[in-house]
């Protein structure tokens, strides 16, 4: 069975795809002739070994880094992103490892970093005043929405947050503009157990909502508790997609370091 279907119905389109992307650093090839498939509403989790170029692709599809050739289609229509911000506006939202946060400021103005909310009239208009009213009610339903009930101050400095909340602004701020996808780099990470839990539980909220995810993440079983399909990338390429419900974390790594062929079912074409 052809891997761009795979756990999948096959006559959904994907929402966020890419064919034959590749990227060259120098003698280095990031990427060599990948591709990609997101489908809707589901989890796509991305694993790969150190230098396997998990990293870039995920850069390509996120407008960090513009392959040298190739194609990106985002609900079927072709598109080039030079830049983070181009990809924001077609509705791709990124949660980076070190979470992108001003320490300094609260909770709302990190929810609106970029896209603040002026006054009405001439306050905002000449005076550039900001609605911080506006801003504040905004941030608490974001994160109401995702049960982030225990930040009770939303003036308060990120600064003061544990690192599972400051995630859960991270991931509420994504979840707040995302239009189409939501990619989480190693959201997991730097938390302990506890911590941990309440980001996947974000993930599965998220989803719930009707957003595609695509995770990136080393921590197996993290990957295995709310995956839907597992994109294994290798040596610049996707080599398989797997469903996690039908292959084992050990196999998975297996494959993903080249000790273990892929199955025939999740080849990648």
């Amino acid at each position: 069975m052809d891997s761009e279907g795979f756990g999948m119905n096959t006559t959904t389109q994907p929402i966020l795809s890419a064919r034959a992307l590749t990227k060259n650093y120098g003698r280095v090839t990031a990427l060599d002739n990948t591709d990609f498939d997101l489908y809707p509403g589901e989890v796509l989790a991305v694993i790969g070994d150190n230098g396997a170029g998990k990293s870039t692709l995920i850069k390509a599809i996120s407008g960090a880094v513009v392959p040298d050739s190739g194609e990106i289609r985002l609900n079927g229509q072709p598109v080039q992103f030079v830049s983070p911000m181009q990809a924001r506006d077609a509705g791709i939202e990124t949660v980076y490892q070190t979470l992108a946060l001003s320490p300094a400021l609260s909770i709302a103005d990190n929810m609106f970093l970029g896209r603040e909310i002026r006054r009405k009239g001439v306050l905002g208009k000449l005076f550039r005043m900001l609605d911080r009213q506006a801003m504040e009610k905004f941030a608490r339903e974001k994160l109401s929405d995702l049960g982030l009930l225990t930040i009770q101050n939303i003036g308060q400095a990120v600064e003061t947050l544990s690192g599972g909340q400051r995630q859960g602004v991270a991931v509420a701020r994504a979840a707040a503009f995302a239009a189409k996808v939501i990619i989480m780099d190693e959201p997991t990470a730097a938390l302990g157990v506890k911590e941990s839990g309440r980001v996947l539980d974000l993930i599965r909220d998220v989803k719930a909502r009707g957003l595609p995810i695509v995770l990136i993440s080393h921590n197996m079983p993290h990957v295995f508790e709310v995956a839907d399909r597992i994109h294994i990338h290798r040596l610049g390429r996707r080599i398989a997609v797997v469903d996690p419900k039908t292959i084992s974390p050990s196999d998975a790594v297996a494959i993903m370091t080249g000790a273990k062929a892929p199955p025939e079912e999740g080849l990648a074409a």
